[in-house]
């Protein structure tokens, strides 16, 4: 605030060099920096101004006349210029007076709306939940839908950026990832099968299940090794004895399920990420070896800990999926 305040000043005295006569130019700026006026006492010239009558401006300000009456010799003091003519119990704005008081119109109505500004975003910041989604999109889209039904008035702002720090809760994946037993912040650890991916066409379409090792020989389509999955795919593959032949990788999963439902190969497809609703022209199969799943993280950080619109809704979503997994095992 202090610093605010600085800069209120030194835009009030810029203002009062203008109206100001030239001769008292140079003056006022070689006091520009050690003017510490306080706002307070900006507060308590204008209220004066505005009556020009300092019993009634102090009664109204519910401060004594004397302390009123100083504060304002004390501004004409750091000013360098007088801003009333006093004439007994009359007093009224000199020149530089009232280009203070209009200089200090607009400033002042400013800072005046900052507390209910303020107060206006701290209460669209209850309402709104920060959501960084890097993994299981198919999963929290479908908990917003839901979610929402219930809860019209709260807005979600949707994140995917692995380098998001002011994120309430964060769902991502990481391999082999343990929870810290000293953790300040909280999580719920999931598991998330990964599918194969096959043309409708393919031989294998009609399997209940496959072994990974059994496609050694065929062509691949991948997310880019940048990718999370990627890595993890590619490892299971270590796993069955071979590397994968890729012939198209891309970043964008929309355009490895494309290519997979064009028949130009098959690809991994993690379960909540894309979600199980298989296009008529791709067939999603389990795999049965090895086991292909990978971690999926639900984190809710510490600084949203205390908010219970965010709370609430990542016991939701934590629940949310435990029923699908309930689900599934039945």
């Amino acid at each position: 605030m202090q610093e605010l305040i600085l800069a209120i000043t030194g835009l009030i005295l810029e203002l009062l060099v203008f109206f100001c006569a030239g001769s008292l130019l140079t003056r006022i700026l070689k006091m520009k920096a050690e003017v510490t006026m306080e706002l307070l006492q900006l507060e308590y010239f204008y209220a004066v101004a505005q009556n020009q009558h300092m019993t009634r401006t102090a009664e109204q300000l519910h401060i004594a006349q004397p302390s009123l009456t100083q504060s304002i010799r004390r501004l004409e003091k750091e000013l360098g210029v007088p801003l009333f003519y006093r004439s007994g119990r009359n007093i009224a704005l000199t020149t530089y007076g009232e280009a203070l008081r209009n200089a200090l119109t607009p400033v002042l109505k400013t800072l005046h709306q900052i507390p209910t500004q303020l107060q206006q975003m701290a209460m669209e910041r209850e309402k709104t939940i920060r959501l960084n989604v890097l993994a299981a999109s198919t999963l929290v889209t479908q908990a917003l839908i839901s979610y929402k039904k219930d809860h019209d008035g709260l807005h979600f702002r949707l994140i995917q950026n692995s380098q998001c720090e002011d994120a309430d809760i964060t769902v991502f994946t990481r391999e082999n990832f343990q929870i810290p037993a000293d953790t300040k912040e909280r999580y719920e650890l999931f598991k998330e099968r990964i599918f194969l991916a096959v043309p409708h066409n393919s031989p294998y379409a009609s399997e209940k299940s496959v072994r990974l090792q059994d496609f050694a020989h065929e062509d691949f389509i991948s997310l880019s090794g940048s990718r999370s999955i990627r890595t993890i795919c590619d490892r299971y593959c270590m796993q069955a004895g071979f590397v994968p032949h890729i012939i198209y990788e891309s970043d964008s999963p929309d355009t490895v399920k494309n290519l997979i439902a064009s028949g130009l190969g098959v690809g991994f497809w993690p379960h909540y990420t894309w979600g199980m609703d298989s296009m008529e022209q791709i067939r999603l199969l389990p795999i049965a070896e090895p086991t292909c799943q990978r971690a999926i993280i639900l984190q809710l950080h510490r600084h949203a800990r205390g908010q219970e619109a965010v709370c609430s809704f990542y016991a939701f979503l934590s629940r949310y999926l435990r029923q699908l997994k309930a689900a599934e095992q039945h």
